[in-house]
């Protein structure tokens, strides 16, 4: 009984030792002069929406898309987002007549600073890149949905908020 414990606690000190050992000699080995905590990378950056921008061709886009599977598709968004004609705003503004509009323009909605800042007009490419990945085509809005990847879905969705305007834009 007592050469058993005696193995036991032999064995944890080795894996001790080990495991210390190996750090210590490997802080010797990799010794650096200074105390570098990170390495800045280089990178080009690019911003998301002109990569979007122009790597879509919006009228091939929207030719994948139909108003009824936008409609279908746009039952994801009713949890935030009303889209009947004088709609109350949820979680998300009212979306009716979005096409007409600039970020952020509805005075009655509470937006994010970096959506009031865009200022942009919603235009089928400007929705086409904000509905692919929301976080990424204006930093720091509020909108905390992942996106459409499916083209069709994201044409779709694009077709019927278009449809759902006073004076819907003519397609590209």
């Amino acid at each position: 009984m007592g050469y058993e414990i005696q193995k036991i606690l032999t064995a944890i000190l080795v894996v001790f030792v080990v495991v210390f050992g190996i750090g210590k000699i490997s802080d010797t080995i990799f010794q650096t002069e200074e105390n570098v905590v990170a390495y800045k990378v280089e990178g080009q950056v690019k911003s998301a929406s002109t990569d979007v921008e122009s790597s879509v061709d919006i009228k091939a886009l929207l030719a994948l898309g139909t108003v009824d599977h936008g409609e279908a598709t746009f039952k994801k968004c009713k949890a935030c987002h009303s889209i009947k004609q004088g709609g109350k705003h949820n979680i998300g503004p009212a979306l009716y007549n979005v096409m007409t509009r600039n970020s952020g323009e509805i005075s009655d909605y509470k937006y994010s600073k970096s959506l009031i800042a865009y200022n942009k007009k919603w235009t089928f490419e400007e929705l086409n890149g904000f509905l692919l990945k929301p976080a990424t085509w204006i930093k720091g809005n509020k909108m905390g949905f992942a996106g459409l990847k499916d083209e069709k879905d994201r044409a779709s969705v694009i077709l019927y908020l278009n449809q759902m305007s006073d004076n819907p834009l003519p397609l590209p």
